[in-house]
């Protein structure tokens, strides 16, 4: 028999975490506390917005839909495919899931970040998310039936009922009170770092299993597991994805889903937690997801060192086969974030008329950008050059 009450969802959280967890919290804990250390502020802004990308072209994946990162470059330059309204609906979808990250982003680093499992906040990530999609994408077909769902509601009527694979989420009728029992669940205000970790894994979990919205769910549950990332102190600017770990797992791609599928596991037996659902199967889930952070983190560390970096950029221009002063001032740049126009001679010992050349050829490429025509440039990272500046970021052949 399906229990209607909220009480279904429990265990939220185990009472005390097993020692496992425990370790795996401070192994995190240090990552976070390693990733970026070196990297000049703007830098690591400007790899926060790659990251972001990231982000993005994972969480399309793990709903089917491959999006190159070319493309959603293209999209955050207004460049959307006219003649393929299929690929131009996934650009806007990027667009959108991008710019809402930014945003959670934004409210984090002002002390702004709402709790992120508050039904306040949730509701705005849907909404928000939706906010400038076309009408057709607010049509959906359910069991034959056309819906037009409004963005930032809960399923609310039986015609919102649905199965998802083997498991039936609770009926629409008490999806609100289920959302509302999940805010005061998993309310990190008097957690400590490790509770709030545990909290972050379990909550995406949860959050599935209610569905609350007729579509969505994932996409609004993967930026709530970043929001609760940077609210416990291990979001690091920005600097990792929680979605890239989620669409590779740590065996195979389908780990994720038959993690998921496992934690929807009920009780199995007196020894199994006092709550409707496997406690056993929900510390397994913890520990899976943690994992998946610290390897995600450690992953990234590894890639945006300073020196590796560096020696990266160093054979990129080889292959480019630009000038030796290229790299000496894209070097340079990275290391101080930032420099004016007027340094590029003085750094790279060349004219002032071909340092400013050669400066114009590479902001036309891409690998230096500006936020204004006469303003300070810093590296940035063009779609064509992820395969060889950040490798295994991206799929090769996807970009």
């Amino acid at each position: 028999m399906i229990i209607e009450a909220p009480q279904r969802i429990e265990p939220c959280i185990p009472d005390t975490l097993l020692p496992e967890i425990v370790d795996r919290v401070a192994t995190l804990s240090d990552a976070a506390a390693r990733l970026g250390g070196r990297l000049q502020s703007r830098t690591a802004a400007n790899l926060a917005d790659l990251v972001r990308i990231m982000n993005c072209y994972y969480s399309n994946l793990i709903e089917g839909h491959n999006t190159r990162p070319y493309d959603i470059e293209q999209a955050l330059q207004k460049k959307f495919d006219a003649g393929d309204p299929e690929k131009r609906n996934l650009q806007m979808e990027a667009v959108a899931h991008i710019r809402l990250q930014k945003k959670i982003d934004d409210l984090h680093a002002s002390g702004k970040l709402p709790e992120p499992s508050s039904v306040e906040f949730i509701t705005w990530l849907h909404r928000e998310f939706y906010r400038d999609l076309p009408e057709s994408m607010l049509v959906l077909e359910k069991n034959g039936k056309t819906i037009r769902m409004i963005p930032g509601e809960f399923r609310h009527l039986p015609l919102h009922d649905v199965a998802v694979a083997r498991h039936l989420p609770p009926s629409s009728a008490v999806v609100a009170s289920f959302m509302g029992y999940f805010e005061t669940r998993f309310d990190s205000g008097a957690m400590g770092r490790g509770m709030q970790l545990a909290a972050m894994a379990s909550a995406h979990h949860r959050f599935n299993y209610i569905h609350p919205f007729p579509d969505g769910n994932g996409r609004v549950s993967r930026l709530m597991s970043h929001a609760m990332a940077l609210k416990a102190g291990i979001g690091t600017h920005g600097l990792w994805s929680v979605s890239r770990g989620l669409a590779r797992g740590i065996s195979t791609p389908g780990d994720y889903m038959s993690m998921m599928d496992m934690a929807d596991m009920p009780r199995q037996g007196d020894l199994d937690g006092r709550g409707n659902l496997s406690l056993k199967a929900l510390n397994s889930f913890i520990g899976w997801f943690l994992d998946i952070c610290i390897d995600q983190i450690t992953f990234m560390r590894q890639l945006f060192d300073l020196d590796s970096l560096s020696a990266r950029l160093s054979k990129y221009c080889d292959e480019q086969e630009w000038k030796p002063e290229a790299f000496t001032l894209l070097e340079m740049v990275l290391i101080k974030g930032e420099i004016s126009r007027g340094d590029a001679s003085r750094i790279t010992g060349l004219k002032e008329r071909t340092a400013r050349t050669m400066l114009s050829s590479l902001l036309e490429k891409g690998i230096l950008g500006s936020d204004s025509p006469k303003g300070p440039v810093s590296l940035r990272f063009p779609a064509e050059s992820l395969d060889r500046l950040f490798p295994n970021l991206f799929p090769a052949q996807t970009l």
